[in-house]
C-alpha cells in the first residue's frame, strides 16, 4: 500500500501527532514509536490456538441494514421519527465522516448528539461520503448536569434521591452516552491514518457509535417513564480518562476502550438483567438484557482491529495486549462472563491469569510428553540396532 506522504506532511503540520510512527510503511513492519523499543523488532510468533476466531456474526453485523429503532416500545425497539433541525445542522457542517464525528463530538445536549450520531452514521452510509480528516475537540462537550465528580463522591443509592432501578438505570445511561463520545474520538482521533488502517476501522467504530447512541435512547427513554432523567445525580469520568490515557496509541485504545472498558460491560450486563428482575422492572430488565447482546459485536470488532494493529506491528496479540494494561496501567476486573466474552472472541489467556497458567501448563506437559516419546523412539532404535548387532555375531551351527 502507498502512503500519500505529502498529504500526511502537510495534515501533520497542521494537527498534533496522535499516532506516533516511526515509519509509515507497511512492509515489512509498520512501527509505533509509543511501543517500547522491544516491541518494533520482536518477530511475530503465532500458533492456530493462540489466534482466536472472529465473531461468527461480524460479517452479518458489518453488512445489517440501518437500525431505526431508537425507540423502545411496548413489544421491544421500533423506529421513532427524527428530529428535522439536527438534519440540516449536519448537512451544513460535515462532509465527511471525520466532520461529522466531530460535530457529535462538539454537541452537549445528550438526546441531540444520540441523535446526531445516528444520522452521522446515516447520512456517511448513504451517502458515500469519504472518510476525511479532523482534528477532534480535547474533550467532548458535555450537559450542566449530571456534575462530574471522583468515583468516590458518587452517592450511594439510599442518599442518591432515586430508587435502586433509577440509580442502575442512570448509571448505564452515563456509560452509553460516553460510549457515543468514545467511539466517535477513535473515529475522528485518528483519522489521519486511514490510509494505514483502512476504511474498515472507521465503518466498524462509527457502526458501534450508532449502536451506542440507541442504547442511550433507550436508556434516557426508560428513565422519563419512571420519573427521572439522565443528570439527575452525579456521575463519574472514568471512561473519557482511559480515552484520554490512549489517545496517541490507536493499540492502546482498542486495548483500553473494547478490550477492558466494553468488555466489562458483558460481565456486568446479566447481573444487572437479575438485578431488575429482582426489582419488579421487566421493562427495564429487558432493554438491558438487549444492550448487553449488542455490547457483543463492540467487544468483537475491538479483538479483530487489535490483532489486525498487531500484525501490522509483527507483534503477538496476547503478550502485546498484556505489556499494555502494564503500560496504560489497565485493571482487569472479575467475575469475568465467560461465555460472552469467549463469543466475542476474546481469548481466556489474556485476561485470566488461571486460565493462562493452566494453558503453560498443558502445553509443558505436552512438550514433555513429545521429548519422552522421542526418547522411547531413541531407546527402541538402539535396542534393535543392538539385537541385530547380536544376531551378527553369533556363531552359525
Amino acid at each position: 500500500m502507498k502512503i500519500k506522504r505529502q498529504a500526511y506532511r502537510t495534515y501533520r503540520d497542521e494537527v498534533p501527532s496522535i499516532l506516533k510512527i516511526r515509519t509509515m510503511v507497511l512492509a515489512p513492519k509498520l512501527r509505533f514509536s509509543s511501543f517500547r523499543p522491544h516491541f518494533h523488532y520482536t518477530k511475530l510468533r503465532l500458533t492456530s490456538s493462540s489466534v482466536p476466531s472472529p465473531w461468527s456474526g461480524l460479517r452479518s453485523w458489518r453488512e445489517s441494514p440501518l437500525n431505526e429503532d431508537q425507540f423502545w416500545g411496548s413489544d421491544g425497539p421500533q423506529p421513532q421519527p427524527l428530529l428535522q433541525y439536527s438534519q440540516h445542522s449536519l448537512e451544513a457542517s460535515g462532509s465527511s465522516l471525520a466532520e461529522l464525528g466531530a460535530l457529535v463530538l462538539s454537541t452537549s445536549d445528550p438526546l441531540t448528539k444520540s441523535k446526531l450520531s445516528h444520522l452521522a452514521f446515516s447520512k456517511w452510509r448513504n451517502e458515500n461520503l469519504p472518510i476525511g480528516l479532523c482534528q477532534p475537540p480535547s474533550r467532548p462537550a458535555r450537559p450542566s448536569k449530571p456534575q462530574l465528580v471522583s468515583p468516590k463522591e458518587i452517592p450511594v443509592p439510599k442518599n442518591s434521591g432515586l430508587p435502586l432501578n433509577a440509580y442502575m438505570l442512570h448509571n448505564l445511561a452515563h456509560v452509553e452516552l460516553n460510549a457515543i463520545d468514545l467511539a466517535w474520538d477513535t473515529v475522528v482521533r485518528f483519522s489521519p491514518f486511514y490510509h494505514i488502517l483502512g476504511e474498515d476501522f472507521f465503518s466498524d467504530f462509527a457502526h458501534v457509535a450508532d449502536d451506542e447512541s440507541r442504547h442511550f435512547d433507550w436508556c434516557s427513554q426508560r428513565l422519563a417513564e419512571i420519573g427521572f432523567n439522565y443528570g439527575d445525580m452525579p456521575a463519574h469520568n472514568l471512561l473519557w480518562r482511559e480515552c484520554e490515557k490512549s489517545s496517541d496509541n490507536v493499540a492502546a485504545r482498542l486495548a483500553a476502550i473494547t478490550l477492558v472498558q466494553e468488555a466489562r460491560g458483558l460481565d456486568a450486563g446479566p447481573r444487572l438483567v437479575q438485578k431488575m428482575v429482582g426489582l419488579g422492572d421487566h421493562r427495564t430488565s429487558s432493554i438491558v438484557a438487549r444492550i448487553a447482546e449488542e455490547e457483543i459485536a463492540h467487544v468483537a470488532v475491538g479483538v479483530y482491529w487489535f490483532i489486525s494493529v498487531c500484525n501490522k506491528m509483527n507483534r503477538a496479540p496476547c503478550s502485546t495486549f498484556k505489556e499494555l494494561l502494564q503500560e496504560y496501567n489497565l485493571e482487569l476486573k472479575g467475575p469475568f462472563n465467560y461465555s460472552a466474552r469467549d463469543e466475542a472472541g476474546i481469548p481466556r489467556e489474556w485476561y485470566d491469569s488461571s486460565s493462562s497458567t493452566n494453558k503453560q501448563v498443558r502445553q509443558e506437559n505436552l512438550d514433555n510428553n513429545q521429548q519422552l516419546s522421542e526418547v522411547y523412539d531413541r531407546l527402541a532404535c538402539i535396542i534393535s540396532m543392538e539385537r541385530e548387532n547380536s544376531s551378527l555375531k553369533r556363531p552359525s551351527e
